[in-house]
């Protein structure tokens, strides 16, 4: 086994917005550590007498319950044992071939260190080195907990940091009459100007009058920090629906954008603009396929640990639906993790033609797992690829992406969309869409 780099600790601590899913997973697996790691019952000798090799262990054991891939206990042996040898920057730490074994040579390893803080940190590089090196190489990594509120927030479309309200100047809670006014009122301030930074002002201007006069999505920015993430726009007799990520909200909003569209006369067909969406909460697939195919159906499988693990739907049909019978799905390079899986799941179904390039292929699920053992006075938590996720030939996307019916890369592309789609606005829509910037 080689590694990958020398990959320290501090390099790690970046947020991971590629999400599948996440959810903290506090289960048998955790159950069973914290009987171990209880006083007097510690597995090992060497995890009751230092807290590094605690907290490296209960990773250890946390990663082969949880992580997609069996590895045997030489196979994780070899790894911590590289990953030691790596962030200590030493050779020659006796090789481990098992758990009890692994326990030893971190002693020996750790005990190198001269203070109980280089001890945790040399853990911690140990840990992120291992962690690093999993395949896919980089997709598995250690948080604070700090830094799993942030992912968290991330993946449901919050950011505290930002403020609608305040990029117009009023009032968290202001009225939408309140808004337009103030928004009036900063785009004739910036009017004037013609620098970039003027130009960005007035895209958030809009921006924030958007979201914020709307009764929907003002309800949930006020309730809960959320940004929309389902734009919706009509374009002859076809309803396109722009969802730039997917969050808690957007099957909602979704649902929302349908329903004020059921008094359109005439639509029969509908694009739904996955580009550049990177994913979210795994359960959208089986949501957001149900409304199409009813509950309890057939979604997709899970690959785990040598497995295949059925995943049905969870949603009734939504009858409003039933009237669109031509569906395009456009995808890109950057539409990756649940966003591929859906499409993948609508491809198999023939509900949809997929329209674009290639997406991304970042086909895995990834779950977060909190230790129990503190360092440096801190808790972590791992967040480890659990499963991957297939396409409708049951390849893995990891590395292959889903590929599109309609490849907008190739000459001619426009006259093959009659080749699958009936409806006349659909065909015309796309040729105006499908390699424009997704419309907000």
């Amino acid at each position: 086994m080689k590694l990958m780099g020398s990959m320290l600790f501090h390099r790690y601590k970046r947020a991971v917005v590629g999400l599948v899913a996440l959810a903290i997973i506090a289960g048998a697996g955790y159950a069973l550590y914290a009987y171990l790691a209880s006083p007097g019952k510690y597995a090992t000798p060497e995890e009751a007498s230092s807290v590094s090799v605690r907290f490296e262990m209960e990773a250890y054991d946390a990663i082969q319950k949880n992580y997609w891939n069996k590895l045997t206990d030489a196979q994780l042996a070899q790894l911590f044992t590289l990953s030691a040898e790596k962030a200590a920057n030493a050779t020659g730490l006796a090789p481990a071939a098992d758990r009890a074994s692994t326990a030893k040579m971190l002693a020996a390893a750790f005990a190198t260190a001269t203070s109980s803080s280089a001890r945790a940190n040399l853990a911690l590089d140990t840990l992120a080195v291992a962690l690093y090196n999993l395949a896919p190489a980089g997709r598995d990594q250690l948080f604070t907990n700090q830094e799993t509120t942030a992912l968290r927030q991330e993946v449901s479309n919050v950011h505290p940091s930002v403020s609608l309200y305040g990029d117009l100047g009023i009032a968290t809670g202001s009225s939408p009459a309140q808004v337009s006014a103030a928004a009036a009122a900063k785009e004739k301030a910036l009017a004037a100007s013609t620098s970039p930074a003027a130009a960005a002002a007035l895209a958030q201007v809009a921006y924030a009058k958007q979201v914020l006069t709307n009764p929907e999505t003002k309800s949930l920015y006020d309730q809960a920090g959320i940004e929309p993430t389902v734009f919706s726009h009509i374009i002859g007799h076809t309803l396109y629906l722009d969802l730039s990520q997917i969050a808690p909200t957007t099957l909602q909003e979704f649902g929302y954008a349908v329903d004020q569209a059921s008094t359109t006369p005439g639509l029969d067909s509908m694009i739904i603009d996955l580009r550049g969406n990177i994913g979210g909460d795994l359960a959208f697939t089986q949501n957001f396929l149900g409304l199409f195919i009813g509950n309890d159906q057939y979604a997709f499988d899970l690959y785990h640990q040598g497995d295949y693990q059925v995943q049905r739907t969870v949603q009734p049909q939504f009858p409003e639906l039933a009237r669109y019978k031509d569906i395009a799905i456009l995808v890109d390079g950057m539409t990756q993790s649940t966003a591929e899986l859906t499409t993948a799941a609508f491809l198999r179904y023939h509900l949809a033609t997929a329209v674009g390039t290639t997406t991304r292929g970042w086909g895995t699920v990834e779950n977060t797992y909190p230790l129990s053992t503190a360092l440096l006075g801190k808790t972590y938590t791992l967040l480890l690829v659990n499963s991957l996720t297939l396409r409708p030939d049951n390849q893995p996307i990891q590395g292959r992406g889903v590929d599109p019916n309609v490849d907008t890369s190739k000459a001619l592309w426009q006259a093959k969309l009659s080749n699958y789609f009936r409806s006349a606005s659909l065909i015309a829509a796309l040729k105006q869409t499908a390699v424009q910037p997704p419309l907000r």
